[in-house]
C-alpha cells in the first residue's frame, strides 16, 4: 500500500546510521543526541524514557515498571524483566482482614514494587556505554527548569482530573487551581528533578533505600498500604529468554509471562490457520478473523497467565501446534463465538515504548508504565515519585491464577517485541495500549507480512478491539461503515471507541541495503528521526 500524498498523514522516517522512535518529540530528540554523541542503543533508551517519565507524567514514571527486548547485530536475543513483585505481606488472606475485596486503581494495594529504575541500571551494566548521570541531563533539565505539555498530553491529562482530585498532593503536583493544564503550558517538577539528580549519582539503590525508599513507604503506610523498605530493597530485574515463534516466514520475538506476549503469539498462530493475506484489509472478514482469535487469546491469558511460578500450565504449552489447532477450529467464518471466559477488557495508552536501532546494529524494544492514567494516584510527596497501580491486575481473593500474595509479580499488559527474518534482524516494535498490546501486535505485524505495509501505514491503519464483557467491538472512526455493517451481520455489536486504541513505534531493520525504516503513532504526540 502506498500512502496518498493528499491525505493527511505521515512518511516512515528512512535513515542509514541509526534510528529512534517514541511516543514524544522531546525524547526522540533525546535519544538522537546520546547516538550523535557515541552513545549505543540501550544507552539512548534510558535517556530517551528518563525524559518522558517527566513530559508524559500520566504515561508512565520512575514510580512504573518496564519490560525490554535486546537484539544483538546477528539476532541474538535477551529479554528483562523489569516488573516489582506484590509487597511480601500482601497475602489474600491479609486483604481480607483488611476488608479489601477488590484491589482498584487508586488502592493502596495496587502498587507493587516499582521496577523500572532497576531495570534501567541491569540494562545499562549489560549493554550500555553510559552512566544514569550523562543520560539523566535531558530529564533533569525538564525537570527543573520546565517542559511545555504537548498536544496528547493535555488531551489524555484532562481526562484524569477526578483522579487526581482525589488524592490532595497528587492535586497539588500534577492541577492547576484544580484544573489539568492546557497545550504549551510549562511545568517544572523540583522534587522529581532532587531525585532524578539523586539516582543518577547513586544508582538504582539511591531509589530503593534510602530517602527515596522511605519517602514511598510512608506515602503507601499512611493509606494503609502494606510496602516496606525490605519490600524495595529486594527488587531485582530478571533476565529472561524471549519466547519465539514463527507467522509466515517470519520469527516472532516476545517475552514470556508474567507478560501477556503469549498472547500475541496465540493470536498470530490462529490467524495464520487462514487465508488472511487474500482478504481486505478493511473489510469485516478481516475484523472478524481478528477479533475472534483475540477472544479466544485472551480467554487464555485470563484463565492461566500470571507469575511463571504461580501458573498451572507452561507457556510453552500454550502456542504449541495442537493447542493452537484445538482454538482455531472454535472460529467460524460467518459468525461470531458465542462465548469465552468472561472479562472486561478495554483499551488504554496509559504506556510509553520505544525503539532504538544504531549504526552497529543493536536494537532495543523497550516499554515503561504506570498502567493507568497518572498511575494509582499516589505521589511520594517529599521525592515527587508517582506510583503505579500494576497490582490491580491482581484478584484479591484466592483461587484465581492472577491471584495477589507476597512477593509475586502481577500479570503485566506491557510487552515489548522483536520480529526476526531467516533468523536476522528484521522489526523492533511495540503497541501502548493496556490490554490492548496483544491484540495491537497481531494486527500491525499481520499489516506488514500480510498486506505489505510500510511500518507506518501499519501503525497508521484503523483499529478494533473488543469487550469480553458486553461482547461489543470498539471500532476506530476510520473503519468503513460498510465493514461495521458487515461485522453487526457477522453477530458482532459494533460501537465507536471512545478515543484512539493504543499506540505504536516501529523499525524495520534491513542490512543489506544498511536501511533503516522507522515510524510513530500520530495518535499520540508519536516522533521518529534518524540520520
Amino acid at each position: 500500500m502506498k500512502r496518498d500524498f493528499q491525505a493527511p498523514g505521515r512518511s516512515p522516517v528512512f535513515a542509514r546510521e541509526a534510528a529512534a522512535a517514541t511516543s514524544h518529540p522531546l525524547a526522540t530528540s533525546a535519544a538522537l543526541e546520546v547516538l550523535q554523541a557515541g552513545g549505543n542503543a540501550v544507552d539512548a533508551a534510558i535517556a530517551a524514557v528518563a525524559v518522558q517519565c517527566v513530559v508524559e507524567p500520566h504515561m508512565t514514571g520512575i514510580g512504573g515498571d518496564c519490560f525490554a527486548i535486546v537484539m544483538e547485530p546477528d539476532g541474538r536475543l535477551t529479554g528483562f524483566n523489569g516488573s516489582g513483585a506484590a509487597p511480601r505481606a500482601a497475602t489474600p488472606q491479609k486483604l481480607a482482614e483488611l476488608g479489601v475485596k477488590d484491589i482498584t486503581d487508586t488502592s493502596p494495594h495496587a502498587v507493587t514494587v516499582p521496577g523500572a529504575i532497576r531495570a534501567w541500571e541491569t540494562l545499562l551494566k549489560a549493554h550500555g556505554t553510559k552512566s544514569f548521570k550523562s543520560l539523566f541531563k535531558r530529564a533533569i533539565q525538564y525537570a527543573r527548569d520546565g517542559f511545555p505539555v504537548a498536544p496528547r498530553v493535555a488531551r489524555d491529562w484532562a481526562g484524569d482530573v477526578d483522579k487526581l482530585r482525589a488524592d490532595e498532593v497528587s492535586a497539588a503536583r500534577y492541577l492547576i487551581k484544580g484544573e489539568a493544564p492546557k497545550t504549551g503550558t510549562v511545568l517544572k517538577y523540583p522534587r522529581l528533578a532532587d531525585t532524578l539528580s539523586a539516582i543518577a549519582e547513586g544508582g538504582a539503590d539511591a531509589f530503593y533505600s534510602g530517602p527515596v525508599a522511605d519517602d514511598i513507604v510512608s506515602a503507601l503506610q499512611s493509606r494503609g498500604g502494606l510496602m516496606t523498605q525490605d519490600d524495595l530493597a529486594a527488587c531485582h530485574t530478571t533476565a529472561v529468554s524471549p519466547v519465539l515463534r514463527d507467522y509466515k516466514g517470519h520469527t516472532v520475538a516476545e517475552l514470556p509471562p508474567n507478560g501477556q506476549g503469549i498472547v500475541a503469539l496465540i493470536m498470530l498462530g490462529i490467524l495464520e490457520q487462514f487465508d488472511l493475506e487474500s482478504l481486505d484489509p478493511l473489510g469485516p472478514e478481516r475484523f472478524h478473523l481478528e477479533m475472534e482469535a483475540a477472544r479466544l487469546a485472551y480467554g487464555v491469558r485470563e484463565q492461566f497467565i500470571t507469575d511463571p511460578g504461580y501458573m498451572d500450565v507452561c507457556h510453552t504449552r500454550l502456542i504449541g501446534a495442537d493447542y493452537i489447532d484445538q482454538l482455531a477450529r472454535q472460529v467460524s467464518l460467518t459468525k461470531r463465538m458465542d462465548s469465552v471466559p468472561a472479562s472486561a477488557l478495554a483499551p488504554q495508552t496509559d504506556t510509553v515504548y520505544l525503539t532504538i536501532v544504531d549504526r552497529d546494529g543493536l536494537a532495543v524494544s523497550f516499554i515503561n508504565s504506570l498502567f493507568s492514567g497518572f498511575g494509582s494516584g499516589i505521589v511520594a510527596p517529599e521525592t515527587g515519585v508517582l506510583l503505579h497501580c500494576r497490582g490491580s491486575s491482581f484478584r484479591a481473593e484466592p483461587g484465581h491464577a492472577n491471584s495477589i500474595d507476597g512477593g509475586k509479580r502481577p500479570m503485566h499488559t506491557i510487552i515489548p517485541a522483536m520480529v526476526l527474518k531467516e533468523g536476522a534482524p528484521f522489526l523492533s516494535f511495540g503497541v501502548m495500549g493496556g490490554h490492548y498490546q496483544a491484540c495491537g501486535h497481531a494486527h500491525v505485524l499481520t499489516n506488514i507480512i500480510d498486506y505489505g505495509m510500510d511500518v507506518q501505514a501499519a501503525i497508521d491503519f484503523p483499529r478494533m478491539f473488543f469487550d469480553i464483557a458486553s461482547h461489543e467491538l470498539q471500532a476506530e472512526r476510520l473503519v468503513p461503515p460498510s465493514t461495521l455493517d458487515g461485522l453487526r451481520a457477522l453477530g458482532h455489536s459494533v460501537v465507536p471507541a471512545s478515543g484512539p486504541i493504543g499506540g505504536s513505534q516501529a523499525i524495520m531493520i534491513d542490512k543489506a541495503r544498511r536501511l533503516l525504516t522507522a515510524g510513530s503513532d500520530p495518535r499520540k504526540d508519536g516522533h521518529a528521526g534518524g540520520y
